[in-house]
């Protein structure tokens, strides 16, 4: 169906994402740090990324710049998924360029829906 990148320091929502991707046939690419997210990205092809706001090494904010306004992979779809709530944090997400912004918590059945829309 397509391949997602996951991208979240924490282990076990990356494990939960993953298990009910793959249940979903989709193939699911993990990263755990933006730096690696980044690489990935770039050379993994993603159909769709789930970014994590808070990361070490480069924060989601600018993975999500920098893969979008880099004419190679604007067409990615992004969809942060995040612990920042409110309204500035979702302007901030939506303005480096971000498809959805979905906090934390979150339930899995609405991020397949979300992944099923876009791709």
């Amino acid at each position: 169906m397509g391949k997602v990148l996951v991208v979240d320091d924490d282990q076990v929502t990356l494990e939960i994402l993953k298990v009910a991707l793959e249940e979903s046939n989709y193939q699911v690419l993990t990263a755990s740090d933006g730096l690696e997210a980044l690489n990935k990205a770039r050379t993994e092809d993603p159909d769709l990324i789930l970014l994590d706001v808070i990361l070490p090494k480069i924060q989601g904010y600018q993975v999500c710049r920098l893969l979008k306004f880099d004419d190679k992979y604007s067409h990615i779809p992004i969809v942060m998924l995040t612990g920042k709530t409110g309204e500035e944090s979702k302007a901030m997400g939506l303005k480096t360029g971000a498809d959805e912004y979905v906090t934390k918590p979150f339930d899995v059945a609405d991020i397949i829906k979300i992944v099923q829309e876009y791709l």
